[in-house]
């Protein structure tokens, strides 16, 4: 098994339940997403590109995107955590996810299509 699907699979509820929700809403609108186990949790990526991530943590669980300065719509809904580059949308319930608000961003982030790691690390240098 992925080690992603392990991560979630081995969250206690209602976690479990939140995590297996949205799995299967990225899932619908990027079938072609790829899941990874990056940095000890679930990494969706679509053409070599990170698309979002899942984090159980405290008492709530985050869905976290990058590129949220291009987000139009839904700002409302986002989470900044005193965090520079990624807002999340934060769910405590299934009840809690709004599925209007979570295709309209990965549909948002599938259109901008830019690896963020390029935009937040540095370059290397040449050695010359």
């Amino acid at each position: 098994m992925n080690p992603a699907e392990t991560y979630i699979l081995n969250q206690p509820e209602p976690y479990k339940s939140i995590l297996l929700q949205l799995q299967a809403i990225v899932e619908a609108v990027a079938p072609n997403a790829e899941l990874l186990y990056k940095w000890r949790i679930p990494f969706y990526y679509c053409n070599g590109i990170p698309l979002c991530f899942l984090n159980q943590s405290k008492n709530y669980v985050d869905l976290a995107f990058w590129h949220f300065d291009q987000i139009d719509e839904f700002t409302d809904y986002f989470v900044d955590a005193n965090r520079k580059s990624i807002r999340s949308l934060r769910y405590k319930s299934v009840e809690d996810i709004n599925d209007e608000v979570v295709v309209y961003v990965l549909k948002k982030q599938l259109e901008i299509n830019i690896n963020p790691f390029t935009l937040i690390l540095k370059p290397k240098r040449s050695k010359g």
